[in-house]
């Protein structure tokens, strides 16, 4: 199993390669790829130093599969590329989310749908995934009518630069800006750019990203996405109705025995999900689980999950996990 990382000296792809390493994915060979500024640096992989190609080479290199985590234009340029050279690509940026012709996977859900002639695989926005591995169950056992989101996202959705400019607001120094304003002691009510309906992109993505990965149009589904000056992962207040009746205790089983689901839900001990106890790791971390009693039948639910894994790079793996352990690949 020849394996290529493209964007591999990226923050993503750094994840990439320490999830693959951890789930001890059974890789023959590494290909680490990322732009030509990049070609001849080295990255580590369980103590061996690798050598980062272009993506040209990578292509010529003829892999099983690539994972992709850089960037849209670069998606949709190579992934093309790679797949006429026979490899499967899974793809972690928005290039080909809305494609019909592309299926976009959260394991857990909808790993059924693929073949060994999807060649291009996308990968969902971090914050469609982690909310419907929580949503999914809810959909199949009672269907969903209307959501209501909230996020509160971490500033590693938006890269190293973000990052950097955090640290540099808490030393006090000046430095490039990712953000329009401050995000030190802030909360940016825009993630992402702003569409014609005053709506942003990431929040466009959470309504069109359920509909296809549910296979459900008629849900409703409003959000509002907001920056907040935390790196440990995103989190998620969802208002949730259901078609037809449940309770707290019904949600709180179904959800404790759900794949990829961890229920954090005690109000007694202050026991409830945040992104400094799930950075790290894979779960989707649920709590805060209440009866809405303004409206039948509806719920609100706090989703928290580690972005750069669950949202991005294990999401990724565990697709391509699929494939070989179906003789897709």
């Amino acid at each position: 199993m020849r394996v290529a990382v493209v964007g591999a000296t990226g923050m993503v792809g750094n994840v990439m390669l320490k999830v693959l390493a951890e789930r001890n994915f059974p890789l023959t060979e590494l290909i680490p790829v990322a732009s030509e500024r990049s070609v001849g640096k080295k990255v580590a992989y369980r103590g061996t130093d690798y050598t980062v190609v272009g993506l040209q080479t990578a292509v010529d290199m003829q892999p099983d599969v690539a994972l992709f985590s850089a960037g849209g234009e670069t998606s949709l340029a190579w992934a093309p590329k790679f797949a006429a050279a026979g490899t499967t690509v899974i793809d972690n940026s928005s290039a080909w989310r809305m494609d019909p012709a592309k299926k976009l996977i959260v394991p857990e859900i909808n790993a059924n749908l693929l073949t060994a002639e999807d060649k291009i695989i996308a990968n969902p926005n971090c914050s469609t995934i982690q909310m419907l591995v929580a949503l999914a169950p809810l959909q199949r056992k009672y269907g969903i009518e209307r959501l209501v989101i909230s996020t509160y996202q971490s500033i590693t959705g938006t890269g190293v630069s973000a990052v950097q400019q955090l640290e540099n607001e808490y030393a006090g120094e000046k430095g490039k800006m990712a953000y329009p304003y401050p995000i030190h002691r802030n909360a940016l009510p825009h993630c992402d750019v702003f569409q014609d309906n005053g709506y942003t992109k990431e929040e466009m993505k959470l309504v069109k990203e359920t509909h296809r990965i549910l296979g459900d149009d008629s849900i409703r589904v409003t959000a509002t996405a907001i920056r907040i000056p935390v790196v440990g992962g995103h989190s998620e207040s969802v208002n949730v109705e259901l078609k037809g009746p449940s309770s707290v205790q019904e949600i709180r089983q179904l959800l404790n025995e759900s794949a990829g689901v961890v229920v954090q839900d005690n109000p007694e001990t202050n026991t409830y999900p945040m992104p400094i106890y799930a950075e790290g790791k894979d779960d989707v971390f649920v709590g805060r689980i209440r009866q809405d009693f303004s409206q039948d039948n509806t719920f609100n639910l706090w989703i928290v999950s580690d972005n750069l894994r669950k949202g991005a790079a294990t999401n990724t793996v565990q697709i391509a996990e699929y494939l070989i352990d179906q003789n897709l690949i």
